[in-house]
């Protein structure tokens, strides 16, 4: 073989080596992308290893001038010069009051801002709660559970006016990959952050994009042929009112330097079913939409903004005004979006708050709330402290308004992982703790005044109407040492709610039976059988 044909052969394994490259490695191109420079300084090495091995063993000879292999060799190193020198340039040390500039805070009021919840309306089931119920609404499905898993997404969004975790399914391995991708994933989860209640939903086509796909159906590689210069955010699963899944993709894009002050510009939707997509800008994405911005990026913004405002080396010597979010956060349904919710403490991080702060994850809208409180994870010890001998481990707080005070709501947890019981603890005074077996009960304790927290009274008139259908889910739940029976019927999508005392077959009721009585409306979504 010609030594100039074997260079071409080898440039063309060069080249299919970078294709491959990229179709596994995703990068965007795009200069203001790390990965962009990491992958191109990666094939260039590559490329210069390849022909200066070529010069060695081929052409028995090695010249450090006027060869491909000595370019590449410079190209890398420029490359990786140059992108470090932007590297650096985009650091805080040069652009500490932009970097402290990236998110806004307004004042807030409290007692306006965050509405005080009915008891009936406290969300109790958190992230690993709700993975636990839907692995065993899975299980309960035979011949779904052999294919398939549930994906660990369980992304909290706010549907029909109630905040709820979704979470598509995903093929159980490669094999289950390859009988099922012709029809997509059949379903998804859907779980009630109030009442526990889990939605198996069938939307009417079949998700087709995931992240579970392989080749061209992955949601991410699906995403990057269709915009290659694209830096993406996170990918969110969501729902939209009518239950339609789609992926939420923000587009980021730096703002300091080469590297630094990332932000997002636009979104990106993909129809789940069907792969239509849009790039949208950020006041023309639908309301229904709830993830726009992470965490990591907000919680890194606010740290930015509370350590350098008043420059970098006040962050690093005397350290005055420095402030920092707390280790832990967790969401608030608001005004039908979903919030960011983190203390905001001292740099020093003691065991105390000098307030905390509300994003809103679609449009970054920040507000502080100057409250000294306690610190979480201080309230959260405090929660486990008062029921010491039952070794319970307290979830992140969620941080209620209980009559215009700010409160920290836990649920307590077994060994198992199971929900025991549920705590309050008073933000500004972490030695008050109310324990209790049910969100009623830890409520009434805490205000000590039982009728601005119940139910509407029996004496109040309740309209009632008629109950007829086959039941497609039964769950008991014990509350206040009373079995309650959630269930749901073919063809409607509310939830009705029955205390076994309303009737003594409830107990024996199953999948497949046919129901009639009488109901009446709790609040929205959910119903009281009063007959039956």
């Amino acid at each position: 073989m010609k030594k100039s044909n074997s260079k071409f052969i080898l440039a063309a394994i060069w080249i299919a080596f970078i294709l491959i490259s990229y179709y596994f490695a995703l990068v965007p191109i795009n200069l203001q992308s790390p990965g962009f420079w990491v992958f191109l300084i990666y094939v260039l090495g590559i490329g210069a290893g390849l022909f200066l091995l070529h010069q060695i063993f081929v052409e028995k000879r090695l010249t450090l001038t006027k060869h491909i292999g000595s370019y590449l060799v410079m190209a890398t190193l420029l490359v990786t010069i140059v992108g470090g020198i932007m590297f650096l340039y985009s650091m805080p040390i040069f652009h500490a009051k932009t970097y402290a500039n990236l998110i806004n805070k307004q004042e807030g009021d409290f007692a306006k801002d965050v509405a005080e919840l009915p008891i009936n309306q406290i969300p109790t089931v958190d992230r690993d709660t709700a993975l636990r119920l839907g692995d065993r609404k899975m299980g309960e499905i035979v011949e779904l559970v052999s294919q398939f898993n549930v994906a660990p997404d369980y992304t909290q969004i706010n549907y029909q006016g109630k905040p709820v975790r979704v979470s598509p399914l995903q093929y159980a391995d490669f094999f289950k990959w390859l009988n099922n991708t012709k029809e997509g994933l059949p379903s998804y989860i859907r779980v009630d952050m109030v009442t526990g209640v889990v939605d198996l939903v069938t939307p009417e086509q079949s998700i087709k994009y995931s992240e579970s796909e392989l080749f061209f159906k992955n949601v991410r590689r699906y995403l990057r042929m269709n915009y290659p210069m694209d830096i993406f955010g996170d990918f969110s699963f969501e729902i939209d009112e009518q239950g339609v899944p789609y992926w939420i993709v923000s587009v980021r894009y730096n703002t300091i330097g080469l590297f630094g002050g990332t932000d997002i510009k636009e979104v990106i939707m993909l129809n789940a079913t069907t792969g239509e997509h849009q790039k949208l800008k950020l006041e023309e994405v639908p309301e229904w939409v709830d993830r726009v911005y992470d965490a990591d990026l907000v919680i890194g913004q606010v740290n930015y903004n509370g350590r350098y405002q008043n420059g970098f080396i006040n962050s690093i010597f005397g350290q005055k005004g420095v402030l920092a979010t707390t280790e832990g956060y967790n969401y608030l349904a608001l005004n039908d979006d979903v919030y960011l919710y983190t203390g905001i403490t001292s740099v020093v991080r003691d065991e105390s708050n000098i307030g905390f702060i509300l994003i809103n994850m679609r449009t970054k809208e920040t507000t502080f709330y100057s409250i000294p409180s306690a610190e979480e994870y201080s309230a959260m010890d405090s929660a486990q402290g008062a029921v010491q001998e039952k070794r319970y481990l307290s979830t992140f707080p969620l941080l209620l308004n209980i009559e215009g005070e700010p409160v920290y709501f836990m649920s307590l947890k077994d060994a198992a992982g199971l929900i025991k019981m549920y705590a309050l603890v008073d933000a500004q005074n972490y030695q008050k703790v109310i324990v209790g077996n049910s969100v009623e009960e830890v409520v009434k304790s805490f205000t000590g005044r039982t009728g601005t927290v119940t139910e509407p009274t029996p004496e109040e008139p309740k309209e009632e109407f008629g109950i007829q259908g086959k039941i497609t889910d039964i769950k008991s739940v014990v509350m206040d040492g009373n079995t309650y029976f959630y269930i749901l019927l073919d063809g409607r999508s509310d939830v009705f709610i029955a205390n076994v005392k309303v009737s003594e077959k409830l107990p024996f009721l199953k999948i497949g039976d046919e129901i009639q009585g009488q109901y009446v409306e709790r609040y929205k979504g959910v119903h009281e059988i009063v007959r039956l």
